[in-house]
């Protein structure tokens, strides 16, 4: 056995490492509330109550019309609240579910609060006795008021809903010409009565002549229709407006890159066909979702079966006309041609490839809602082939980055069918997505500082998936008149193609999560960018019979090699879950030294500019050595398991369980080694339940179903102190503040208070060996989310599934932790794995 296969050894599966605790975290308290300053109060509640007086009397026409319109549902009115200047409105206390008073999204406008309120009829008697109480000082027995003052004296006015009160997407994105006809998303309430609802809102937009098409999206607490009309139309139609909850404009697919001519080298091709080697490990498939694959390609004999084509409409055939999809199938089964078809060793492929055409060319699927496409593609391979063990790929986008984060209708259709929301968690799936690309090339001139302001594209900001942004090895500019240009990104560096999450808000997930090779670009003495064929990634054509091979680049090439990695790791390590998968790729990440010079200048690592690095370049490139195994001095252990983050304790929902892990430790060997420099790693990653909608911008209504965050054991902690910490962190993570309490543990490269983002979290510590020997105890432990704080919907009794990494790196010792370990577990250091 050759020292390499020596190093190339299995990750470490531990068992029985955590004990279950019950948990609850220590009380929040009130915190320190803004201050809203007080009115004039007999003043402010008559302005108030005038107001409500023109509400009202609107509300008794609009639901006059509701009847003669025959409408079953809302039948009521939409009203906005306008905080003061400066002061934070209580928009969750507007709402009462009960009396049917729902809060419909929350907006900020400046330095105020707006919220859109739906009122049934006979219930703006709600407001009308608040306003009462607050002008009569009233209290409770003991003194103790009952007045509502903040929430009154927050209110600045309160008006009429109107289109303005509805529209929650980017002003750009809304036509210039009123009279222009385009599709919107129209996000409707969810609740029992949903499929009510759907029907009255087709019936009141069929009345106003607006298309509502077939296709729809729930959501816990919404359903998403598209709706084709006019913007004038609209406004013309009080009952339509009424019933919607958000309305955003529907997205657009991104352009596809047409294939460059590349000078046919059919020998080449014959003898990288004679030296592939389809294994088919592990029953693992990239399951690609694009323009269809054109499966007569030579390369494809052995991994593409034509019974593996479908396509969401049947009358498009399965054929590829468009080429983008059959490059991409190439590089997720064979990665970029060009090393391969250089070297002359065996190319062993141990996955194949399904394809689902979503689509076929810019416009195809205009009216239509992207997630239930996506949904239809993920059923037809479901339905045709329930066994097989999956890694969606879509490097398929709209057009522009204007969501900045925001869940929209299409990325968390794509949460929810990660998570396997409609089968209770017992299929979760993993996506791999684009972060989308440089639409316009002049940015190019301006690289790296136009990476900042090109944001990620929908459906990127997907919390569950994998999303894949693009870096550049690639400088090598072999054209004839190549000695005229320059490469724009130093090797190593970003790709000019990709996008980022820059300038997104703080609390939304870093993404990209990773960076592959996604060529690059070049410039000349002038600033004059072009394309050029030596920088792009060389892959399979969709047109064999006339070239055999094509050119791909930017953030679908990255999309591509990302997605044929993680069914490498599936097909390694068959009864791995697909959020260890991810876990894994995000693990074994790195940050190439191009990017740490250009975000973490001069080696200086601080919040912000981790932040920077986090949101430009995600977790870093992956390695899939580093991704398969492990080695004496560097070893994984991965541990698979699920808790229950709340329960039912009277009237409330509290947190109910964290896990105590006791890893398996090398103790004596790191304490032996002393000072000598150690890294430990921690990677968790778990999927959430998506909940999307304005209402997801405040606490009661969060996004995600619940939050897990880990805490390692510090050098000169005692048990005792860890579990106080956890608590004390805990409390912080309940005010909204990811917590570092009981002082910063030095070290860290993220940071506890940064690393608290999305569903997958990772970090790494790096100190003495004898400094980590204490540090064999980690827990996982619940924070909020609207499974805790939306109790209606029945589902805080869940359980949630997470992967836990850890790793322990000691590139410079010779001595064989990996053996105490696996000593310690019981596993035989003879198991081979093949990749």
């Amino acid at each position: 056995m050759t020292t390499q296969d020596q190093q190339r050894r299995p990750h470490l599966l531990p068992n029985d490492t955590r004990s279950t605790e019950g948990y609850t975290a220590k009380g929040a308290g009130g915190g320190d509330r803004p201050e809203v300053p007080e009115q004039a109060r007999e003043q402010h509640s008559q302005n108030l109550r005038a107001q409500f007086a023109q509400v009202a009397a609107v509300q008794q026409q609009r639901i006059a019309d509701q009847q003669a319109a025959d409408v079953q549902t809302a039948i009521g009115i939409q009203i906005e609240f306008e905080s003061q200047q400066g002061v934070e409105l209580a928009a969750e206390s507007l709402a009462r579910d009960r009396q049917g008073i729902e809060l419909m999204n929350v907006r900020e406008h400046g330095d105020q609060v707006l919220a859109t309120v739906f009122v049934p009829d006979g219930k703006l008697v709600h407001f009308e006795n608040l306003i009462t109480a607050y002008a009569e000082h009233r209290t409770n027995v003991n003194g103790a008021p009952l007045d509502n003052r903040r929430l009154i004296d927050a209110i600045r006015q309160v008006r009429v809903a109107t289109f303005d009160s509805l529209w929650t997407d980017a002003a750009e994105a809304l036509p210039a010409n009123d009279a222009q006809a385009i599709w919107w998303e129209a996000w409707l309430p969810g609740g029992e009565t949903r499929l009510q609802v759907i029907a009255d809102f087709r019936k009141v937009c069929e009345l106003a002549g607006l298309l509502v098409a077939d296709r729809v999206l729930h959501f816990p607490e919404r359903s998403v229709v598209q709706m084709h009309g006019s913007k004038g139309r609209l406004l013309q139609s009080a009952l339509v407006l009424n019933m919607i909850a958000e309305l955003r404009r529907a997205k657009t697919t991104a352009e596809f890159f047409a294939a460059l001519p590349l000078n046919e080298q059919a020998e080449w091709g014959e003898s990288l066909q004679e030296r592939l080697s389809p294994q088919h490990a592990g029953n693992s498939y990239v399951t690609l979702l694009d323009t269809g694959v054109n499966h007569g390609h030579p390369l494809f004999a052995g991994l593409v079966d034509n019974a593996d084509r479908h396509s969401v409409e049947p009358a498009w055939g399965l054929d590829d006309e468009n080429g983008h999809g059959t490059e991409l199938a190439g590089l997720a089964l064979l990665g970029d041609l060009t090393p391969a078809l250089a070297d002359e060793g065996a190319v062993t492929v141990p996955h194949r490839l399904e394809s689902v055409k979503v689509l076929r060319g810019p416009g195809d699927n205009e009216g239509k809602s992207h997630g239930a496409i996506t949904a239809e593609a993920v059923a037809r391979v479901e339905i045709t082939a329930s066994d097989r063990r999956r890694v969606f790929a879509m490097a398929v986008s709209s057009t522009d980055g204007r969501d900045r984060g925001r869940p929209s209708s299409w990325s968390a259709e794509i949460d929810r069918l990660a998570c396997d929301y409609e089968g209770q968690g017992e299929a979760p799936r993993l996506f791999v997505l684009c972060a989308g690309n440089t639409q316009d090339s002049n940015a190019w001139g301006d690289y790296p500082a136009s990476l900042s302001t090109n944001l990620i594209h929908d459906p990127g900001q997907a919390w569950n998936a994998l999303t894949v942004g693009a870096y550049s090895e690639l400088t090598t500019i072999s054209e004839p008149y190549g000695h005229q240009y320059s490469p724009i990104a130093s090797a190593g560096g970003l790709s000019p193609y990709t996008t980022t999450s820059a300038t997104w808000q703080a609390s939304w997930p870093f993404k990209p999560d990773i960076v592959m090779e996604g060529g690059n670009a070049a410039i000349d003495a002038t600033g004059f960018t072009s394309q050029m064929d030596s920088l792009s990634l060389l892959t399979t054509s969709h047109e064999p019979h006339l070239r055999l091979f094509a050119l791909s680049w930017a953030t679908s090439a990255a999309t591509a090699l990302a997605a044929g990695m993680a069914a490498r790791i599936q097909a390694a390590y068959p009864t791995f879950w697909p959020e260890t998968v991810r876990a894994l790729m995000v693990h074994s990440a790195r940050w190439s030294q191009q990017m740490l010079d250009t975000y973490v200048p001069q080696g200086v690592r601080s919040q912000a500019n981790m932040r920077q690095l986090l949101r430009h370049c995600g977790y870093g490139v992956p390695n899939l050595e580093r991704i398969l195994y492990s080695a004496g001095n560097s070893l994984t252990m991965i541990v698979q398991d699920e808790l229950q983050p709340y329960h039912k304790m009277g009237s409330a929902i509290r947190t109910r369980d964290m896990h105590l892990h006791a890893l398996p430790w090398p103790v004596e060997q790191l304490q032996a080694l002393g000072e000598a420099q150690v890294t430990l790693r921690v990677t968790l990653s778990y999927f959430i339940e998506p909940n999307p909608g304005e209402r997801g911008g405040i606490d009661k209504y969060a996004y995600q179903s619940h939050a897990l965050r880990f805490a390692v054991r510090r050098p000169l902690e005692t048990e005792q102190a860890f579990r106080g910490r956890i608590n004390a962190q805990a409390t912080a993570e309940e005010q909204g503040l990811p917590g570092n309490a009981g002082g910063t543990d030095a070290g860290w490269t993220v940071g506890e208070r940064t690393r608290a983002r999305g569903s997958i979290i990772s970090d790494s510590w790096t100190g003495t060996a004898a400094q980590l020997a204490n540090r064999g105890q980690l827990a996982v432990f619940p924070a909020m989310g609207w499974w805790r704080n939306r109790p209606s919907h029945g589902r805080f009794e869940r359980a949630a599934r997470y992967a836990l990494l850890v790793s322990i790196e000691a590139p410079e010792v010779e001595q064989d932790l990996y053996a105490t370990v696996a000593q310690q577990i019981g596993v035989p250091l003879a198991v081979e794995i093949q990749a």
